[in-house]
């Protein structure tokens, strides 16, 4: 599809002339001349759709009214957004299902992670904690301490995940009249808000048990653990 080009389409061969940027789902597509590529698949006068470039957005509301109320049409007017947005809904549901069930497991694996994780780091700084409760600290003290830990390490996953999967693109297969959906993955301040939140709350949940366990180590055994 390089500019001077020739390629079939139908019955004719076609020559690339140019390509044009759109910054939109246009790019997508294959343009030409409207009378010849009706002739050529046999069209005639028909348009299945017509794209209509406004001057003012606000102004949509207006042509949908003008156009919806003559009687000579029968159209369906909608922005671009929408239309494609209707054209991909089935593979939406499909996508967000699958990441909702994919993130669930992931959340659980994660959470199970913390907790072995931070057990083991409090089995092996029993003594330390020992100490700590035999000079007088209390049991709040090392439940802060050790949350504090576990937050802090589920903060650096929330962030490294933002940097490792922000920007990446991807693509599927779609049933209907889109053959194929690409998309990239855009992390809003919105999402990176909620994704470390999420992350906080798996860690907080993660952390929770071993610093209890932590602090309710009797200070006797922890002292002689090695």
């Amino acid at each position: 599809m390089t500019p001077g080009q020739e390629i079939k389409l139908g019955t004719n061969q076609w020559t690339v002339v140019g390509i044009f940027a759109s910054g939109d789902s246009m790019e997508s597509e294959v343009w030409g001349d409207a009378a010849v590529v009706a002739d050529t698949y046999r069209r005639g006068n028909s348009r299945a759709a017509v794209t209509v470039r406004l001057a003012d957005p606000k102004a949509f509301g207006a042509l949908k009214t003008a156009l919806e109320a003559n009687p000579q049409l029968k159209v369906d007017a909608a922005t671009t957004l929408d239309y494609f947005n209707k054209q991909s809904e089935g593979m939406t549901k499909i996508i967000r299902t699958m990441g909702i069930a994919v993130g669930a497991i992931m959340a659980i694996g994660a959470m199970f992670g913390a907790l072995n994780t931070m057990f083991a780091a409090v089995a092996a700084r029993a003594r330390e904690i020992a100490t700590l409760r035999a000079i007088g600290f209390g049991g709040l003290p090392v439940v802060v301490a050790v949350m504090l830990e576990t937050m802090l390490l589920a903060l650096i996953g929330g962030l490294l995940a933002y940097l490792i999967f922000n920007g990446q693109g991807a693509s599927t297969l779609a049933a209907g009249t889109v053959g194929k959906l690409s998309f990239e993955l855009k992390v809003t301040p919105e999402l990176l808000w909620t994704g470390l939140k999420w992350a906080l709350a798996i860690g907080f949940i993660g952390g929770l048990f071993p610093a209890v366990r932590a602090a309710r180590l009797p200070v006797t055994t922890a002292l002689r653990e090695l």
